[in-house]
């Protein structure tokens, strides 16, 4: 199988829908990420600083750690296994929590140490990344797999002509990880959720690569349960990425978090230091979900450079209305009372 040259480093690319290709995976694997102001850099320029905080850096969370170096070692334990399907990894955790990000750098991390050892000529693709479409079915999920390396698709084809295709390239392409994301959108109780189901069990034992499966509370859905969950289930370890504790033990991962955070900031006039001192409200407020945080420090900060404060404030940070989960979490709304007929 032969593809297209990587695209240039620069692209954008950093959402889950936006690299379902292995061209737009290959875009975001590739692209520069953003930097940090560097001591003796010259002053960025509102506009370019604006654009930095829109994308801003990824902090290397623990669960990213963890699953990189369980994916690092399920690789060489799977790389020779012929019989059945290799081991397996779940990621699972709460909306908000990092889990799509963990996946993604940890495929760009595969992909860029294969691009590095690869010679000339190599065309082989390392990382798959799929999302599970809603109410996928076996054929619509064989059709997402095949449009990440773009094999080519008809209505007229059945559900085993798409998956011996799919099979055949993802094994000549050389692919070694596969990562399958938004899994808890399979659901094995319909009749299509359960092919769907059998269909990827299938798919773990005819291509030889490590799967590794996200989703929201994917343990307490019913992918993993019953007769085929525990399939699935049984062949993997569990990564959890839930909310990361005020303390644990002598740390505190939550400080530590907003501390990467405040210093990736480029504002002009913020004083190092105030962000971990609020470490307690900042917990209370995004109840420790990273993706809040990070929502809640990158808006705040183009609030800063847009109103010209260039710093970061209890005031300004209560100001900002952050997602749904995380509102009702800190506000919650209190019902109104009732009033009997007939009172005052």
């Amino acid at each position: 199988m032969t593809r297209p040259d990587p695209p240039a480093p620069g692209a954008e690319e950093t959402a889950a829908g936006t690299v379902t290709t292995f061209d737009a995976f290959a875009r975001f694997a590739h692209a520069a990420p953003p930097t940090p102001p560097q001591p003796g850099q010259a002053p960025r320029s509102p506009e370019e600083r604006l654009a930095y905080h829109s994308q801003f850096v990824t902090v290397r969370t623990p669960a990213i750690e963890t699953l990189a170096r369980q994916v690092r070692t399920l690789m060489i334990l799977g790389r020779h296994q012929q019989v059945t399907a290799r081991p397996s990894l779940i990621v699972t955790g709460p909306a908000t929590t990092g889990k799509t990000t963990a996946l993604l750098q940890v495929g760009r991390t595969c992909h860029l140490a294969h691009t590095r050892r690869a010679a000339p000529r190599d065309d082989r693709v390392p990382v798959a990344y799929v999302l599970v479409p809603p109410g996928a079915t076996a054929k619509t999920l064989a059709g997402e797999f095949a449009r990440y390396l773009g094999i080519p698709v008809t209505t007229r084809m059945t559900t085993a002509q798409i998956t011996t295709a799919v099979c055949h390239t993802y094994t000549e392409a050389g692919v070694k990880l596969v990562l399958i994301d938004e899994i808890h959108r399979l659901n094995p109780r319909t009749s299509t959720g359960a092919e769907a189901a059998d269909w990827l069990k299938d798919l773990t034992e005819r291509i030889p690569a490590t799967f590794v499966y996200a989703g929201i509370d994917v343990t307490a859905s019913a992918v993993f349960t019953g007769v085929r969950g525990a399939q699935l289930a049984g062949r993997a370890s569990l990564i959890d990425c839930g909310a990361l504790p005020a303390r644990a033990g002598e740390r505190e991962p939550f400080r530590e978090l907003i501390t990467a955070l405040e210093q990736a900031l480029d504002l002009t006039a913020h004083r190092p230091g105030s962000l971990p001192r609020l470490a307690p409200y900042l917990h209370e407020r995004t109840a420790g979900k990273i993706g809040s945080l990070a929502r809640l420090i990158r808006q705040a900060a183009i609030e800063a450079i847009l109103d010209s404060s260039e710093r970061i404030t209890r005031t300004l940070l209560d100001t900002i209305a952050l997602d749904h989960l995380a509102e009702e979490h800190y506000r919650p709304r209190t019902p109104k009372r009732r009033t009997r007929p007939g009172s005052r």
